[in-house]
């Protein structure tokens, strides 16, 4: 679930913490740009773990800041696929079931990987497993709040940095004329989703498995 990645950056350390301990000053840096975000193909970033090199530092003119090329280890959410996890069901909706980890809320468990025959109450927003059994079927809810374990199918990382405005964005209209109306705006898309899995034995909430 958690794993160490190598990574090097060039930090800029400003005149004003220049009595710090380099170390100290360099740890602070690298955890206020990396600490919560999620790197392209690598994970969501939690903390430093340690500095294994600190290069030359450097004083460009017109800039009083130093900068420092430091080679670092952190520790990064990225599960392999095929892991086991536990998390908390948030809510339920037409998409599946969505989890949290507490500190990673970007989970998906869709409907054809859920326990089957299963369907979705409408009216209460749950998804159901109608469990067979001799004396009939039984609804099984998955309620919000309630614990579940999945195995992890797939994960999806979508790159969102940036990007200029187009052409379009700024369309050409003579003096007097009404503009349009802005587009409505886009849903914000997570940098880095889970896709996970219940459909078979053992996985699922745990109060299924441990009555």
């Amino acid at each position: 679930m958690f794993v160490l990645v190598e990574m090097v950056d060039t930090v800029r350390i400003c005149p004003w913490h220049f009595h710090k301990q380099v170390n100290e000053a360099v740890s602070e840096e690298l955890n206020k740009k990396l600490a919560n975000k999620v790197v392209y193909n690598v994970g969501l970033c939690i903390c430093l773990y340690d500095i294994t090199k600190l290069e030359d530092s450097y004083i460009f003119p017109g800039d009083g800041a130093s900068h420092t090329k430091v080679h670092f280890r952190y520790v990064v959410f990225h599960p392999f696929l095929e892991e086991i996890l536990v998390g908390k069901i948030k809510y339920c909706s037409q998409e599946g079931v969505h989890v949290t980890m507490g500190f990673f809320d970007d989970i998906l468990i869709p409907p054809e990987s859920l326990q089957q025959p299963t369907k979705f109450d409408e009216a209460e927003q749950v998804w159901m497993w109608e469990y067979e059994t001799e004396e009939g079927a039984h609804d099984l809810y998955m309620d919000p709040g309630e614990e579940i374990r999945f195995r992890v199918a797939d994960e999806l990382f979508v790159d969102t940095s940036p990007t200029g405005p187009t052409a379009d964005a700024t369309p050409d209209t003579q003096p007097g004329q009404s503009t349009a109306p802005p587009p409505p705006a886009e849903k914000k898309e997570a940098p880095y989703t889970l896709i996970g899995s219940i459909c078979e034995p053992g996985l699922g909430l745990l109060s299924w498995w441990n009555n």
